[in-house]
């Protein structure tokens, strides 16, 4: 698509914000001018000599505010990543809602144009993710693990969901045995030639048994590597009571490469999904729990609070002492994952740890109890 432009000598202090629609194979930018008028559209391919392409068209047009770009977490991570290492301000936009798609319609310059809107009228302000240091490794290899994790545990279920339609002399072979020994035994089977029901179930047995043993053995590996990395990259993290390497990890992914991009503790919590939202009406004045952010971070503060509550003193004198209160189970474990997210977010960013008034963050908890 050829790039069209309006007279730019028009635009206030000839400044524009570009906002950018991003595909897997193609970008569609569009700029308008301080006023929000339309002034230009270029489609460029998702490639490197397409990014460049993209910003000299922009700076061509006049001095660049901001790039508000859709999808920097996929497709546009690449164009996200390009302009950052340029110095310049990109903008993480979110698509555009129903009603709005509704009422102007659905098409690439019109989703590029609703990006650069919200970009100036202050709508879109977050800071993506950088996904290009230790982070971004980490969300690599957790990945990998999650489905070598999720492939092992339905390669084992399908083979107890054989066994138990198998013949009576191999069932009753394997019964009562603990699943690293199924796994071995299963694994050794000899089937013959495929003729019988009894050498077909060996042969499935055998099949499945190996291959749970070798995602057993991937998702172990990995896991090593994902303990050292958290280590290193956040050792104060992995020390919190209940924090692991797959919960550290799933909280560092929440937080990216760039943590300062969060402007203070209350903003973490809301990107996990542990702020109160208001839910007040007329003469009710109340508060709801969010039931958006980073549900995987949010699952990961769960899971660190269910272990404290079972394992950690503070936690459990502060659960007595609020259940004493009159307050319900799913009302204190929002509570505790609120003080969770506040010691984490400490840990991120260790220099708000040094600077501020309050004690270290292992210490939140005995002080709510």
């Amino acid at each position: 698509m050829p790039a069209t432009t309006t007279d730019v000598t028009t635009t206030p202090a000839n400044t524009v914000t570009i906002g950018v629609d991003t595909h897997k194979d193609s970008h569609v930018a569009v700029a308008l001018n301080a006023l929000g008028r339309w002034v230009a559209e270029l489609a460029t391919p998702a490639t490197a000599a397409g990014y460049e392409q993209l910003r000299r068209w922009a700076y061509d047009l006049g001095q660049v505010e901001a790039f508000g770009i859709e999808g920097t977490g996929s497709y546009g991570a690449g164009l996200a990543r390009y302009l950052r290492r340029c110095g310049e301000r990109v903008v993480e936009v979110n698509r555009p809602d129903r009603s709005t798609r509704h009422r102007k319609g659905k098409s690439d310059p019109i989703d590029a144009e609703s990006a650069a809107r919200a970009v100036l009228a202050g709508t879109a302000t977050g800071t993506p993710k950088n996904g290009d240091d230790q982070v971004e490794v980490i969300r690599m290899l957790k990945m990998t693990r999650d489905s070598a994790v999720k492939a092992q545990t339905q390669a084992v279920n399908q083979l107890k969901a054989v066994l138990v339609t198998a013949p009576d002399e191999l069932r009753e072979s394997l019964t009562d045995l603990g699943l690293a020994r199924l796994l071995e035994r299963c694994a050794a089977l000899r089937p013959g030639d495929l003729t019988t029901p009894l050498s077909a179930a060996k042969h499935a047995l055998r099949l499945l048994a190996r291959r749970a043993l070798t995602l057993r053995a991937e998702a172990k590996e990995l896991r090593e590597h994902l303990d050292r990395l958290t280590a290193a990259v956040a050792p104060t993290l992995v020390e919190l009571t209940g924090v692991g390497p797959d919960t550290a990890a799933a909280l560092l992914l929440a937080a990216g490469d760039n943590p300062d991009r969060l402007r203070s503790e209350a903003a973490f919590a809301a990107l996990c999904g542990t702020n109160p939202v208001p839910a007040s009406s007329g003469k009710t004045t109340r508060y709801r729990l969010n039931r958006g952010g980073d549900r995987r971070a949010n699952a990961a503060l769960h899971r660190a609070v269910v272990t404290r509550m079972h394992w950690h003193e503070p936690t459990k004198i502060y659960v007595a002492r609020r259940t004493a209160e009159g307050k319900t189970k799913p009302e204190i474990m929002r509570c505790l994952k609120r003080y969770l997210a506040r010691q984490v977010y400490r840990c991120l960013l260790p220099t708000i740890a040094e600077t501020s008034s309050r004690k270290p963050p292992q210490e939140d908890l005995c002080d709510a109890a």
